[in-house]
């Protein structure tokens, strides 16, 4: 049984402070990390918060071999021909280690952020598939030319093109039917917290019933589409699923265990803050990511 782990970092530092954080995130190991692209977050509205895209720049200038990326961008404040040019630019920079994390974005301030009217989710979902259509064609096509309902595209020509071909691999966010299509027919990877309306509010027992019907579901999609399920990656964000997760070594090997039954190609844990969300230990957050590597064997 493998699995490969993630860290999440919060976009809270620029500069030297967030360079030595990636770069600390590579020295322990993880397979891969993530920021999130919001323009503030929860109760951290407010406080320092960055770029996702900038950020990542300073990921990719700190670490060497480390794969990141958004979790997850959306067409809340960004549009899919910008958004294909920064994942282009941080393929490069990076060596070809960028991950491009979308989603169709949660009701918030985000959503009204440019003056645009909040949307109900059947429209939600309609423009997020056309956003990621649209990015998929614009990172793969030169020149490339788009009319649709949401998004235009004309006479756009991405040069030199991902150093990934044919583009930058996709992690596509997704709990609904709807979602779950656009994953199966461009993501590389899916990706799930679980309970979309109640992150980390569930018990845990009715959480991981949540993941055993979406992951269900997925599979049924994959078949439809004619599209073999275990060539599909499994992301989850362990810590808007499970509370407290790495509290001991055996916790988290335990909900590892959990999440890789089934099906989980891929872990993700927060990064442990000083106070409020993601509140953790540092040193039992490393202890316990030992753990999980010494119960599970991670690919290279």
């Amino acid at each position: 049984m493998s699995i490969r782990l993630g860290a999440l970092v919060l976009p809270e530092s620029a500069g030297p402070q967030a360079a030595a954080r990636w770069h600390q995130v590579e020295q322990l190991g993880f397979d891969h990390a993530w920021t999130l692209d919001h323009l503030s977050w929860r109760s951290l509205r407010g406080g320092p918060w960055f770029d996702a895209m900038t950020t990542l720049a300073t990921a990719a200038a700190a670490t060497s071999t480390l794969r990141f990326g958004t979790l997850v961008a959306s067409p809340n404040f960004r549009h899919p021909v910008l958004t294909a040019g920064q994942a282009m630019a941080l393929d490069h920079a990076s060596g070809g280690r960028f991950v491009l994390g979308v989603g169709a974005g949660a009701a918030g301030p985000d959503e009204t952020a440019l003056g645009g009217d909040p949307l109900p989710p059947a429209r939600r979902a309609e423009r997020f598939a056309e956003f990621v259509a649209v990015v998929d064609r614009v990172l793969r096509e030169r020149p490339c030319t788009v009319t649709g309902t949401w998004y235009s595209a004309v006479d756009v020509y991405l040069a030199p093109g991902c150093l990934q071909r044919p583009r930058v691999p996709f992690a596509v966010a997704a709990a609904g039917p709807r979602g779950m299509r656009v994953a199966v027919e461009f993501a590389d990877t899916w990706v799930t917290i679980g309970a979309t309306g109640t992150p980390g509010g569930l018990p845990e027992q009715a959480a991981f019933d949540r993941l055993r019907r979406q992951v269900d579901r997925l599979d049924e999609l994959c078949v439809q589409a004619g599209r073999t399920p275990a060539g599909l990656g499994r992301l989850v964000n362990l810590s808007r699923v499970a509370e407290d997760p790495y509290r001991s070594p055996n916790r988290l090997v335990d909900l590892v265990g959990r999440c890789a039954e089934l099906g989980f190609t891929d872990i993700v844990l927060a990064w442990p803050r000083a106070h409020g969300v993601f509140q953790g230990d540092q040193h039992a957050f490393e202890l316990a990511v030992d753990a999980v590597r010494g119960s599970f064997v991670t690919p290279a």
